[in-house]
């Protein structure tokens, strides 16, 4: 069975007809930049752009980088704050021509996937999944059941919002080495470590491409840290998911 996945970031608009049997892109994915500012009229206009691409017309399911309880969205951090109150469910299948929308938050999306079919795949325990990219988004699960909206990247870490320090962004924008980032990264995980006491963290994003080149420098971690296995995929996946009933397996 395939389902559509979206996933809205704060610097790209990507989906694709998802395999939910496993857990797998049916078609080469289509992206399109998040427009700036990323107003609700501004993304709607790209999420048709990317669901008319392959010409789909039946259920789809839409990541979005902020709490969202039922589809109304409650906090926006790194699109226009615009978003905050917007039903994105009734604004999306509105310009879909009514096409059934499911909307859940993009890092939760994300651990569903890699919970089902990844890295996280009959773990039990607390495991938690980071998405290092424009912000840090995180998924919980305990024994496997999500815990939704967590959004742990907004910790604070000497003083700012942890992914001002520990995004990829971050180290982009301030040209960081590899070695200095990384130095980063573990001290925001001894944080939520120190919180949480997980397992497992799984690190995804379109960075878990690279895990190679900062994962083998975090040290004095007790849990596990591997990369996410759909890498940066799992949200488009985990959206599907969400649509076709397999939310929070």
């Amino acid at each position: 069975m395939n389902v559509f996945g979206v996933d809205i970031g704060g610097s790209g608009i990507k989906g694709a007809p998802v395999d939910l049997e496993r857990g797998e892109l049916a078609e080469p994915r289509h992206k399109v930049l998040t427009p700036q500012p990323a107003t609700p009229d501004g993304v709607a206009g790209c999420v048709v752009e990317v669901v008319e691409n392959f010409g789909w017309s039946g259920p789809i399911g839409v990541t979005f980088p902020g709490v969202v309880t039922g589809s109304t969205i409650r906090t926006a951090a790194n699109v226009d704050k615009s978003w905050i109150g917007v039903d994105a469910g009734k604004l999306l299948s509105d310009r879909l021509g009514g096409l059934p929308v499911t909307i859940l938050n993009d890092a939760d999306a994300a651990g569903i996937a890699e919970i089902t079919f990844g890295a996280g795949r009959g773990r039990t325990g607390t495991v938690i999944l980071l998405t290092l990219g424009t912000g840090i988004g995180s998924a919980l699960f305990v024994d496997g059941r999500l815990v939704p909206n967590t959004e742990l990247g907004h910790l604070e870490l000497k003083g700012h919002d942890a992914e001002k320090r520990a995004s990829t962004k971050a180290k982009e924008d301030e040209d960081l080495s590899w070695e200095h980032w990384a130095r980063r990264v573990t001290k925001y995980l001894a944080h939520v470590e120190m919180l949480f006491s997980p397992e497992l963290f799984i690190i995804g994003g379109g960075v878990s491409r690279k895990a190679d080149r900062f994962l083998p420098l975090i040290e004095g971690i007790s849990a596990e840290i591997v990369p996410a296995e759909l890498e940066n995929n799992a949200g488009i996946v985990g959206a599907a998911m969400a649509a076709g009933g397999g939310r929070g397996r």
